[in-house]
């Protein structure tokens, strides 16, 4: 069987290794061809050292409680190389009126769980925590999906959404609340609100039922990533497919069937026949790939809008910051006008990330609400992260070091009606036999979740099983 990868980012290398373990397991021949327009593996996933500090470019670490990714980790036999994150350091700030604020105690994301934090802490008004507490009494919707900035406004307020939802949901998505899907992105207050009707209830209860069942499997924090970085990952994966399958540099220009199968066109004019492809660009891209093959499809493809993005990483000696870095972080909220999205303390947040005596911050920029911040050259957007630094943390020290990364184009926005749009390209790809379409475009856009799109993929085009990781026992997840 000729099988060709279109992106070898890791939703396309989770693919292409999934091909090749399952080729092994039923003894098939395969002749695999992973194609990508970059000079390097890994799509965003991209991990630099320098002057002895890890620097992560793009995504520094996957949710342990979504399996996929940790099942992958088990099949490689790499999961002796994870680290957690040091969880006497879980908390996160809000940077509200010139400081920062901490994220009460038990703030499950969009709603409180532990009443004496809440009620203590001065990131709301005591009207706005009012308003909070009326969705204990509040009646469930009928809609079967609406904006998460409508669905926290209506259900705990514009306090709630503007100090909490927003910035952590742009640290998050890099996108806009008002036009985000909340099926699509964030099921689990949806379904709460339909079995519990109230959210804080909802969590309250669940959180309750976690203490007196104890924690299971303290192993893994809920963020992990490996002790040299996500990059790591990348190099364990290509490690396992053939010899010569990956071609660098080689962007895919157009697919076309060829009889039975199909043809794959590079620019610089190879042409690749296969009898399966997956194609896990961007939506944007693969669209462009598909436009004569099916021109609704393509256009369905291009209605998935994208954001940009950039990483700014900064170091520093520690004694010349000031503020304790006693958390992850800190969340910037629109309405504080600022440019830096976020910020995490990426040497408090995991082990090995900057030499004794220094710390290492990483700032988040650009994003749907404020994409223009990138038009600035890397000179003024390090100025500005490190301006918005000191008035957040007080360093006016030079940095020993800077990197900045750029993204563009490449935050899927799942807008309302996403999952509708999602089941519609779904409905066309499964019309055209031998072709697959993976990535985060579609149902995710998280590390585990693309795992999970380019494995389903994989199996879909060779008529396998789900890997283990589908059925993990969840005894070591938090």
């Amino acid at each position: 069987m000729k099988l060709v990868v279109i992106g070898a980012g890791i939703t396309g290398l989770a693919a292409a290794h999934r091909a090749v373990e399952l080729a092994r397991e039923r003894s098939l021949a395969i002749d695999l061809t992973v194609v990508e327009a970059r000079d390097r593996l890994g799509g965003t996933i991209a991990t630099e050292r320098a002057d002895g500090c890890l620097i992560e470019a793009g995504p520094d670490s996957f949710l342990s409680e979504k399996p996929w990714a940790l099942g992958l980790c088990r099949r490689l036999g790499v999961a002796d190389r994870l680290v957690r994150t040091d969880d006497r350091f879980r908390k996160v700030f809000v940077w509200r009126h010139g400081r920062l604020h901490p994220l009460p105690d038990g703030f499950q994301l969009l709603a409180p769980t532990k009443l004496g934090p809440f009620l203590s802490s001065d990131l709301f008004s005591w009207g706005g925590k009012l308003r909070m507490a009326l969705d204990l009494v509040r009646p469930r919707s009928v809609v079967d999906d609406e904006s998460l900035g409508a669905f926290v406004r209506r259900r705990l307020g514009a306090q709630a959404l503007e100090r909490v939802a927003q910035p952590l949901v742009a640290g998050i998505y890099t996108a806009d609340p008002d036009d985000l899907s909340l099926a699509a992105t964030m099921p689990r207050f949806l379904e709460l609100e339909r079995r519990e009707r109230s959210l804080i209830l909802g969590l309250w209860r669940a959180s309750r039922r976690a203490r007196r069942g104890g924690t299971r499997g303290g192993r893994w924090s809920l963020f992990v990533t490996f002790k040299d970085g996500m990059g790591e990952m990348v190099l364990r994966l290509a490690s396992r497919l053939p010899p010569g399958a990956v071609r660098l540099g080689q962007r895919g220009r157009g697919i076309e069937r060829a009889g039975q199968g199909w043809r794959v066109t590079t620019d610089d004019g190879t042409a690749l026949e296969a009898d399966r492809v997956i194609v896990t660009t961007e939506a944007h891209a693969a669209g462009r790939l598909l436009r004569y093959v099916d021109p609704a499809l393509a256009a369905l493809l291009g209605e998935i809008a994208y954001a940009s993005s950039a990483t700014i990483s900064v170091g520093y000696r520690r004694g010349d910051v000031p503020h304790a870095l006693d958390g992850f972080g800190f969340v910037v909220p629109r309405s504080e006008g600022r440019t830096v999205l976020a910020c995490t303390f990426s040497s408090v947040k995991y082990p090995g990330r900057a030499p004794a005596g220094r710390v290492l911050l990483r700032c988040f920029v650009g994003g749907a609400l404020n994409e223009g911040a990138l038009d600035s050259d890397d000179a003024t957007l390090i100025a500005t992260a490190r301006e918005e630094l000191r008035q957040a943390l007080g360093v006016t020290a030079e940095p020993l070091l800077t990197r900045v990364h750029r993204w563009p184009k490449a935050m899927p926005q799942y807008h309302v009606g996403h999952l509708g749009r999602v089941e519609a390209i779904e409905r066309c790809a499964a019309a055209l036999p031998g072709l697959h379409l993976a990535g985060g475009a579609y149902r995710g856009v998280g590390i585990a979740d693309c795992v999970r799109s380019g494995e389903a993929a994989a199996e879909r085009a060779l008529g396998g099983s789900p890997p283990p990781s589908d059925r993990l026992d969840g005894a070591e997840l938090p």
